[in-house]
């Protein structure tokens, strides 16, 4: 069982980002965004910047390890690498 957390005043998100974060993170990120719905991207980075870096890394060869690398299907990077 999970030990209570010290943030059990704040509302659940709140409550997980100060306990990942800090408190006056939570606070900032509540006023900035507070009433909105939030869907997060699986991925951090966009598309357009990951190809250009799987294009850098591209040997001819290396397709398996770069799509376990970015998190990409071996056949999304041949296509990208086919169609640049």
């Amino acid at each position: 069982m999970k030990p209570p957390s010290k943030y059990s005043y704040l509302n659940d998100i709140y409550r997980e980002i100060a306990e990942v974060f800090d408190e006056d993170t939570a606070t900032r990120f509540y006023q900035h965004f507070k009433g909105l719905q939030i869907t997060y991207p699986v991925r951090l980075y966009d598309r357009e910047h990951t190809f250009a870096q799987i294009k850098k890394e591209y040997n001819g060869s290396n397709v398996k390890a770069l799509a376990q690398k970015y998190h990409y299907s071996e056949r999304w990077i041949r296509k990208m690498l086919e169609e640049k």
